[in-house]
């Protein structure tokens, strides 16, 4: 791959962490770094976690589903500012822990859990696929969630006969302004950007549900089929790409932000 495979090239990034990194990458590749974050806040509300926290040491559960790292080292780390951080982790230890993603499998090595399920791939249908062999009459299912609620999770539970299932939520998502979500849907539509870098499925969702509350969905389909290259870091926010129906797409098969950039670079080489 050259030095410059993103020679002019007007290179989106749809995130809001490392946004200097990627810029400097995508400048070395002769590209033109565009901030557009449509990650929203992240807020940790720690204050939500007591009740579910205290309730869990009290009850326990037959199955616990961890759905991401970070979420799960904040309600540890909730639960020893209660006073309660070696009872959470003994409930763990005698429940059925399903893992969903590599982040979190590394968050049970290291307070010596283990998983009697675990999807590697991060992805949510990954995850019910590998529960689906499983029986959950009369069980009772935590669910560590991050940002965004999981109905489809949650309704293929109750439909194996799940008699409890119990959501916890330690960061709650905060929509990015509708005024960049305008900005990036004009030059989407005007072909004023080549790529958009998607480094989590909730940026996904926000430019869609743009798009749709718009009446603009079909236009943006278009927009990724045509003019637009749409990148993701990997599988689980391809997966939300999918899922609104976009076909092209650039994803590395290393899941790291740099990987991303480069696999644009050698797409763009290759037209």
């Amino acid at each position: 791959m050259g030095i410059n495979g993103l020679q002019g090239k007007r290179v989106v990034i749809a995130g809001s962490r490392k946004t200097d990194e990627m810029g400097l990458i995508i400048e070395k590749q002769g590209g033109v770094p565009i901030i557009r974050s449509l990650q929203g806040l992240t807020m940790f509300e720690e204050e939500q976690l007591e009740k579910p926290l205290r309730s869990f040491v009290e009850l326990g559960s037959d199955w616990v589903i961890l759905t991401t790292g970070l979420g799960s080292d904040s309600l540890v780390a909730a639960s020893e500012k209660l006073g309660l951080g070696q009872d959470v982790l003994a409930r763990l230890s005698e429940a059925k822990i399903a893992t969903r993603g590599y982040k979190t499998s590394a968050f049970l090595k290291r307070n010596g859990l283990k998983a009697v399920v675990s999807d590697d791939d991060g992805t949510m249908q990954g995850l019910i696929e590998n529960l689906s062999d499983y029986d959950f009459s009369g069980q009772r299912v935590w669910i560590q969630l991050h940002g965004e609620p999981a109905p489809e999770l949650v309704s293929f539970l109750e439909s194996k006969g799940a008699s409890q299932v119990e959501s916890v939520l330690p960061y709650r998502h905060v929509p990015p302004s509708e005024e960049t979500l305008a900005t990036l849907m004009e030059e989407l539509a005007e072909g004023s950007v080549d790529t958009v870098c998607f480094t989590t499925a909730v940026q996904v969702h926000y430019l869609f549900r743009h798009a749709v509350a718009a009446g603009r969905k079909e236009q943006l389909l278009a927009c990724f089929e045509q003019q637009v290259v749409a990148a993701a870091v990997g599988k689980v926010t391809a997966e939300a790409l999918k899922e609104y129906g976009v076909k092209r797409m650039v994803v590395p098969e290393i899941e790291r932000m740099g990987a991303l950039i480069i696999e644009i670079a050698r797409y763009f080489e290759r037209e």
